[in-house]
């Protein structure tokens, strides 16, 4: 049995969803910086790592989060 991508992405997002959303309160937000910073850990500065771009996609949540919430330091 072939699967599309988005059949395969909608196999596993009940898995994934946990872990990768959208941040809209500080709980989550920490959740994502957490995940960050493990990420930071495994992948380093490996560009080439599987998870590089997953890192990429959470620091991208991250900054988002924080343009909307945290004032800017003058």
């Amino acid at each position: 049995m072939t699967f599309s991508p988005m059949e395969t992405v909608e196999q596993v997002w009940p898995t994934l969803a946990p872990l990768l959303f959208v941040p809209h309160t500080e709980h989550e937000y920490e959740r994502l910086v957490q995940m960050l910073d493990t990420l930071i850990d495994i992948v380093g500065e490996d560009e080439t790592h599987s998870l590089a771009s997953l890192m990429e996609i959470v620091g991208v949540l991250i900054e988002k989060y924080e343009d909307e919430h945290v004032p800017e330091l003058s």
